[in-house]
């Protein structure tokens, strides 16, 4: 028997401040966007195309809160994972997320100045690491604010 594969990742710069919400039991969730580039070349020219993600972290959220800014460069590892809702119009809407699994921060928030970032030690991208083991053992989907 085969297992099937749902594994996504992801470098790119985060496209908005992040959203910090919690779940009714008191979990904190964090929502970012993230925009990651490809370069390709047509006939004679270079051309670039972006494409928008939106993100999803459990683990660690209010740390990595404090921590990401519009403009940080992070590296995502997760699952896609798409959820559906009916409007009060009664239309079925659709979201694709990406849940992490894990976070490093290649860049992060200074606090010196907005819109001020700073490389970081290979220490530091270490530190900043969230792993979430089993995390589907811990989360309960009803418990989702969205």
């Amino acid at each position: 028997m085969f297992g099937d594969i749902n594994k996504v990742t992801l470098m790119g710069n985060v496209t908005r401040d992040p959203e910090l919400r919690y779940t009714p039991s008191g979990t904190a969730v964090l929502s970012i966007g993230l925009a990651t580039n490809r370069r390709y070349k047509k006939g004679e020219e270079w051309l670039d195309e972006v494409t928008y993600h939106n993100i999803v972290i459990w683990n660690n959220a209010e740390e990595l809160a404090k921590r990401i800014k519009k403009g940080t460069r992070v590296y995502i590892e997760g699952r896609i994972s798409t959820r559906s809702w009916d409007s009060t119009d009664g239309k079925k809407n659709y979201k694709t997320e990406v849940i992490t699994d894990r976070v490093i921060l290649i860049s992060r928030y200074e606090g010196a100045e907005q819109g001020e970032y700073a490389q970081q030690s290979e220490e530091n991208q270490i530190n900043s690491e969230t792993v979430i083991p089993n995390a589907e053992e811990t989360i309960d989907p009803n418990d989702l604010p969205f």
